[in-house]
């Protein structure tokens, strides 16, 4: 937790100071049994306890030897020694080189996030910016996923915001098109960005394919780093329009080469770093807290930087902190050929040679001691630092809005798990609920979870009957997962609505005998005013707090979170839902038939009214199939 030691590091010292001797010695047991089958081979090993959940992934260069050691529980820190108490059964594979044991071990953390490694909790994929190359006039855009063919791309970028921006320039500098092929193909006259000097307005003829593949490759150059060539080339056209006294063709590649300028200087690093590809990362820890820095540097520009926090941090060494890092970060993203790091990682050569496995070139990790590497590697050094700083005021912060709640609410501590529920829908129709989770450390967006309504015998628009299957729904399962309590479950209930939806939420919980978990209820005050908000409580209770309270304006943050995020899931399935055809849901209708009917129909509501008769006429439909299709529509036959 920031601002205080890590939360996990606190539990894990106080179960190894209370821990009974029976629970280490059946944890040291089932290890010792797994040794009797390992050899002196590489591989990667898993500890599991007695409900088979995985509570560490670690790799080893010779199994038997990494193993034994935790049977030395003596020599184990706490962290450990509480692992190995809870160790009920170990799982092993066997694996032809340690930098294949260290790629199956990034692989596994990832997929299982063991609650003793060190996990990343920003799995966000980076964007790229894309230049499709299968069309006569290739598209520049933004990308994020699988990577499609006969396309080239350029990242990572650390945001979208920075992705944005280079386009936005480089639409400026080298007029190449952004719009899609069938909006391109349709196209009778030049769109605004013509008329606002973005495009070249291929769609109409304004440029020749000749013209815009040399406009192409322009953009490959500078986004490569061969920025000065580009800038020189534009200079020498500039100078030559205005010696011929062409004045407006002058004036517009005056401007391009302005647009180039000034991306030039907001991107570039250094200018001794011309043309390298690197990324530098660096690491700062403090109260519990680690954050890593990664700027990324292509052809000497620098494409943005992001701060991550690992979590599990807890007494774990620094440069296993960073190894760890890398292994996972790496695990879906291409490294740079270089990797500038600020200090020393435990077995460099075979993460570097993992690394290289992965991204198919060679990479060097490499701790610069002097120059302008250096220098980059303390720029980013220091911004770790900054942001671990804001990190511990921010959560300092949370934690006094904690504790307030807790005195608030009257609860015996503050919470560490805080569940906020909300619905939308419109008239009923495409109902969803939907469950935003708060932590001392912020949102935890990971565990965010929608529900999709389709219960058949919900009332639309009943709010309170939503609400009843959603907490339904959720405790169930919790249940089922989790009977005997856990990081899960949460310790307050805060729901979106006033009485009604509180006595909805009471009566779930009651009927499925959860009879600890807190609740309240927020509702807007008089004419729906933010700022005179009423909490509710099961026990009929109604509290205010004075407008401009810290604690109603992080209430309300918290309300406010799970609006957008139920608002915009929401509209994500009303979205889909116009797209969909009622034709989808009748049995034997697949994508072929379902054409043949529309061609034939022209609607799908023409579809549903057709006669048995009609149908038969359409294409490649046989009775069975129109018989189908009209008893699914005329149900009451």
């Amino acid at each position: 937790m920031p601002g205080s030691p890590d939360r996990f590091a606190e539990e894990a010292a106080t179960y190894a100071i209370t821990a009974s001797r029976p629970d280490l010695d059946t944890g040291v047991a089932a290890i010792r049994n797994t040794l009797k089958t390992l050899g002196p081979e590489p591989g990667v090993y898993r500890m599991l306890d007695e409900r088979e959940q995985v509570l560490y992934v670690g790799k080893a260069r010779a199994l038997k030897n990494r193993v034994t050691n935790y049977t030395q529980v003596a020599r184990l820190p706490r962290r450990l020694q509480r692992m190995v108490s809870q160790t009920r059964r170990m799982e092993i594979v066997v694996t032809r080189s340690e930098a294949e044991a260290l790629l199956l071990e990034a692989q596994l953390i990832k997929r299982f996030r063991p609650p003793y490694n060190v996990l990343l909790r920003d799995d966000k994929s980076f964007p790229f910016i894309a230049l499709e190359e299968s069309h006569d006039f290739p598209r520049l855009s933004k990308h994020r996923g699988a990577r499609k063919p006969q396309t080239e791309y350029f990242g990572p970028f650390a945001s979208a915001g920075a992705v944005n921006t280079t386009l936005n320039a480089l639409q400026k500098v080298f007029l190449l098109r952004s719009c899609s092929d069938s909006y391109m193909a349709n196209r009778t006259r030049p769109c605004l960005l013509f008329q606002i000097r973005r495009c070249s307005a291929p769609c109409v003829g304004r440029i020749d394919q000749a013209g815009y593949a040399e406009l192409v490759e322009d953009a490959r150059q500078f986004l490569t780093g061969k920025s000065q060539s580009v800038q020189k080339k534009l200079g020498e056209r500039m100078g030559a329009a205005a010696a011929e006294q062409d004045y407006e063709l002058a004036a517009v590649l005056r401007d391009r080469l302005k647009a180039l300028t000034a991306i030039q200087g907001s991107q570039a690093i250094n200018a001794e770093t011309d043309a390298i590809d690197a990324d530098v990362i660096a690491l700062h820890q403090r109260e519990g807290v680690a954050c890593v820095q990664v700027f990324f540097i292509r052809g000497g520009q620098n494409w943005g930087h992001r701060a991550i926090f690992p979590a599990h941090v807890g007494d774990v060494p620094e440069p296993e902190i960073l190894a760890a890092f890398l292994g996972q970060f790496y695990s879906e993203l291409a490294p740079a050929r270089l990797l500038l790091l600020d200090r020393d990682v435990p077995e460099a050569d075979i993460l570097a040679e993992a690394l290289a496995t992965r991204a198919e070139h060679k990479v060097e990790l490499r701790v610069p001691q002097r120059g302008h590497l250096k220098r980059l590697v303390e720029q980013a050094a220091r911004n770790a630092e900054e942001a671990v700083e804001r990190r511990l005021a921010e959560s300092t912060t949370q934690r006094r809005n904690l504790e307030a709640l807790a005195e608030f609410l009257a609860l015996s501590a503050p919470p560490e798990r805080i569940e906020i529920y909300d619905n939308s829908h419109i008239q009923g129709s495409n109902a969803l609920g939907a469950m935003v989770v708060a932590t001392p450390e912020g949102f935890a967006k990971s565990q965010y979870r929608k529900f999709n309504m389709k219960q058949a015998d919900l009332t639309p628009g009943d709010d309170f009957a939503m609400m009843k299957a959603m907490l339904t729904r959720r405790f169930t399962r919790l249940q089922a997962e989790s009977p005997d309590g856990g990081e899960d479950w949460p310790d307050l209930l805060l729901i979106d609505g006033g009485k009604g939806q509180v006595s909805a939420v009471v009566e779930v919980l009651t009927t499925l005998g959860v009879e600890d978990v807190p609740i309240v209820g927020v509702a807007k005050g008089p004419d729906r005013n933010a700022g005179r908000e009423i909490f509710h409580l099961p026990d009929g209770r109604e509290l205010t707090l004075p407008p401009n309270d810290p604690l109603l304006f992080f209430l309300q943050r918290l309300r406010d979170e799970s609006h957008r995020f139920v608002i915009g899931a929401h509209r994500g399935k009303r979205s889909k839902a116009l797209t969909v055809s009622t034709l989808d849901e009748v049995p034997g209708i697949g994508p072929a038939r379902k054409k043949a009917l529309l061609m034939h129909f022209g609607t799908a509501r023409a579809v549903k009214g057709a006669a048995l008769e009609d149908l038969l006429k359409a294409p490649g439909i046989n009775r069975a199939t129109a018989e189908a299709i009209f008893e699914y529509f005329h149900p009451t036959r």
